[in-house]
């Protein structure tokens, strides 16, 4: 017979045991708070743009977000408004090359409805049309509207400008070709790209630093995705030679991350620090989240493996931000019951995810808020602890891409309650703000219109 004191000390354990897994946040600090993938990362005049596959619509390769810009000065905080490429709202969206300026223009490069389209716009915010001819996806071969690559056509486009001007297209399964000065029409001299890791490869992530050229491609996938890379000092188109130790990015089972994948590579303006972004598989298909690490070379050029976490690089410049307040505790309508994300390809991975009230104020842009799917209330409630001056609410909604409205109200004493913002109306943007000036102790927002889910709530 189990001793009585033994298993009450069990019983205290176990449930210990389920509280801190329930306090822990598998998923680290990722790069913006929301799921996207296939991340293009660059800086201009002092802005960080991120170009993205927006992520986290349920049907996997049948279905993606629409196409926003998300842009920081400083590399933390992040925002979007509305979409910068309006024609392709409903279309299938994906990986979207960084922005080129030529002819005067902004040139960018998505993938849409697995084809390869050129795109146009007098800014890189956009919003951006068809290269030429007529807005019309649903005939992905016209001429006049596909990236002219000829055969074979493909997806994840590349592009390279050099020194020189000539520009470069590189594409999925190791496809290279010069690119026309109309920035539209792809060299008939279709390369493939000589590898020594020959699985199949999208994703392609090419740069110079310092007179060498250098060629990243992924294999794998899922859980196993990697990147691998050549390097060439004579030419974009190669010849190329293979580093002994070619894989820079790769599952990091001691840390929990898992299959680093398609991503882009940026450096600061005017230095020579350079960093890695790519996605993490996150909760599986297509819902993944972006990441970004360090990228070092060895003094011979070489690209050092690449240090993959959850931890982030946080401020790349400095910011102006307005002190956070700290919310002493946090309520919900309901709560989400947890979900055991399953593994594709590696049955080692284990991962659980939980939706506690207390992940909106934690600062990861990792971890969520949910409320049970049938919860009609959807409110959320912060606890500042004592009465408090607040002067601002920013909160970043789960599916910000689909549009959200909400009711925001405070409260002296956590039973009388007065209207203090929101918006009635659907906004597709990310964050909402509010400006308060007020003095409560609660502040609860109500969900009127949208997934009643919040990544982050930031009080001021």
């Amino acid at each position: 017979m189990i001793n009585k004191t033994l298993l009450s000390i069990f019983l205290i354990l176990s449930i210990s045991a389920s509280i801190k897994a329930q306090n822990r946040n598998p998923f680290g600090k990722p790069l913006v708070p929301d799921m996207i993938a296939d991340a293009s990362i660059q800086q201009i005049n002092g802005v960080f743009y991120c170009y993205a596959t927006t992520d986290g619509y349920g049907r996997g390769l049948k279905s993606s977000g629409p196409p926003v810009l998300w842009k920081s000065t400083d590399f933390v905080n992040w925002s979007f408004e509305g979409t910068y490429f309006p024609s392709a709202v409903k279309e299938l969206y994906w990986a979207p090359s960084k922005v080129v300026q030529a002819n005067g223009k902004f040139y960018i490069y998505p993938t849409v409805n697995g084809y390869m389209y050129p795109a146009v716009a007098d800014k890189p915010e956009g919003p951006f049309k068809l290269a030429r001819g007529k807005d019309e996806w649903s005939k992905p071969y016209t001429p006049s509207t596909l990236l002219q690559t000829k055969k074979p056509n493909g997806i994840d486009a590349e592009i390279f400008v050099d020194d020189d001007k000539q520009a470069y297209v590189f594409w999925n399964t190791r496809h290279a070709a010069k690119l026309m000065p109309d920035m539209i029409t792809v060299d008939s001299a279709v390369q493939v790209i000589s590898t020594p890791r020959t699985q199949y490869s999208e994703g392609p992530i090419f740069f110079k630093r310092k007179g060498i050229y250098y060629y990243l491609y992924t294999i794998g996938g899922d859980e196993k995705y990697q990147y691998a890379y050549i390097m060439s000092k004579v030419s974009p188109l190669g010849p190329y030679t293979f580093p002994k130790n070619d894989i820079i990015t790769t599952s990091n089972y001691e840390k929990g991350l898992f299959g680093p994948g398609h991503g882009s590579v940026f450096n600061l303006e005017g230095t020579d620090k350079y960093y890695i972004a790519f996605l993490e598989f996150g909760r599986g298909s297509t819902n993944r989240q972006t990441y970004v690490s360090p990228l070092t070379f060895a003094s011979d050029g070489t690209i050092n493996p690449v240090d993959v976490n959850l931890d982030g690089v946080g401020e790349l410049a400095k910011s102006r931000q307005p002190k956070q307040l700290k919310v002493s505790n946090a309520d919900a309508s309901s709560i989400a019951d947890s979900i055991k994300i399953k593994p594709i390809k590696d049955p080692s991975f284990k991962r659980e995810e939980f939706f506690d009230p207390k992940f909106a104020f934690d600062g990861s842009n990792g971890s969520r808020w949910m409320a049970k799917e049938k919860d009609s209330a959807g409110w959320i409630v912060a606890d500042l602890g004592k009465i408090k001056s607040v002067s601002l609410s920013k909160v970043y909604f789960v599916r910000p891409t689909a549009g959200h409205a909400y009711l925001l109200e405070t409260s002296i004493d956590g039973k009388s309650w007065q209207k203090s913002g929101g918006h009635s109306e659907i906004k597709v943007q990310s964050p909402h703000v509010d400006q308060l000036h007020i003095k409560c102790r609660y502040v609860r927002i109500k969900i009127l219109n949208g997934v009643a889910g919040i990544w982050e709530w930031n009080l001021h």
